[in-house]
């Protein structure tokens, strides 16, 4: 993701990541250890977060990307996949 991130960045791309952790250290020991740099958020309520439960989170890690408008555009994308269809939004 980091990669990612830093490739599309400048092109538009925004990354959320939301934490099902329910301890507030080890998640942002975490960010820090892998210098994610994009916004972060937790309810630290772990699987009973309201953001997972909105999204239908059923599995760690889990991607949704939402076009401009919110909408949901593809879910559970990684790797070159991921990579492909974000280029392909961002043109």
């Amino acid at each position: 993701m980091v990669a990612i991130y830093n490739e599309f960045h400048s092109k538009g791309l925004n990354i959320i990541g939301v934490s099902l952790d329910k301890e507030k250290t080890n998640w942002t020991e975490a960010i820090a250890k892998d210098k994610l740099s994009w916004i972060h958020v937790s309810n630290l309520m772990q699987w009973k977060d309201p953001i997972a439960k909105q999204y239908g989170i059923e599995s760690i890690p889990s991607t949704i990307i939402l076009d401009a408008n919110g909408k949901i555009v593809a879910k559970d994308l990684f790797g070159e996949e991921l990579k492909s269809k974000i280029s392909e939004l961002l043109k």
